[in-house]
C-alpha cells in the first residue's frame, strides 16, 4: 500500500507543487514534467490522487494523466493499489483523467510488447467494474467516452462485455449529448 511520506504539519514539495496548479494545460504539464524529471515524487502522486479527502486530489489526477502519457509503466509497480482504489473516486475532476489513465493501461496491456503494462485478472476486473460504473453513472460525457472505448478493448477478450456494453449504448443513446452519441455510434459499429 502507498503512504504519504509528508508530515501532516508540514506540506511535502509535491503537495506545495499542486498548490499552485490550475487548470490551464500549459501549468499542468510543467508539474507533470517536473514529476517526469524526479521520479521519487511518483509514488506520493499516486498516492494523491486516490486521497479523496486531499485538496489536491483532483490536481494530482491531472498530473497522473499527463505523466502516464509518457511514462505509463512507471504505474506498473502501483497497479494493484491503483485498481482496487478505482471505486473511490468521487469527484468528477478526479474521475476523468483516472478514466483516461485506464483506458491506456488497458491498451497497453494487451498491446503486448516489451514496454507494456501487465494487469493481473483482479486488476482487469476492478477496471471493468470502474468502467462500467462510470458509464452508467451521472458523469460528464469524457468519462463515459473513455469507459466506452476501454471496456471496448475490454470487451476483446471477456465474451460477456460487448453484449452488456450494447444494451447500455442502445437505451442511453437518445439521452445524450452529440459526443456521447458520436462515439456510442463508433463503437456499436466495431461490435456488430
Amino acid at each position: 500500500m502507498l503512504h504519504i511520506k509528508s508530515n501532516p504539519k508540514e506540506s511535502s514539495e509535491l503537495q506545495s507543487k499542486l498548490d499552485y496548479v490550475n487548470a490551464y494545460r500549459e501549468n499542468r504539464l510543467k508539474i507533470a514534467q517536473e514529476v517526469l524529471e524526479n521520479k521519487d515524487l511518483f509514488e506520493e502522486l499516486v498516492s494523491i490522487c486516490f486521497s479523496p479527502s486531499d485538496k489536491n486530489n483532483h490536481k494530482a489526477c491531472w498530473i497522473l494523466e499527463f505523466v502516464s502519457y509518457e511514462e505509463l509503466t512507471w504505474l506498473q509497480p502501483h497497479l494493484a493499489f491503483f485498481c482496487s482504489n478505482l471505486k473511490f473516486l468521487k469527484d468528477e475532476s478526479a474521475i476523468r483523467p483516472i478514466a483516461k489513465v485506464l483506458q491506456l493501461l488497458v491498451k497497453s496491456h494487451y498491446k503486448k510488447d516489451e514496454n507494456c503494462i501487465s494487469l493481473s485478472r483482479e486488476n482487469l476486473q476492478d477496471c471493468i467494474e470502474a468502467s462500467f460504473d462510470w458509464l452508467i453513472n451521472d458523469v460528464k460525457v469524457a468519462t463515459k467516452a473513455y469507459s466506452i472505448r476501454t471496456l471496448y478493448v475490454l470487451g476483446n477478450y471477456y465474451n460477456w462485455i460487448h453484449p452488456e456494453l450494447q444494451i447500455i449504448l442502445n437505451k442511453d443513446y437518445a439521452n445524450h449529448s452529440a459526443a456521447y452519441k458520436a462515439v456510442a455510434k463508433e463503437v456499436l459499429k466495431k461490435i456488430k
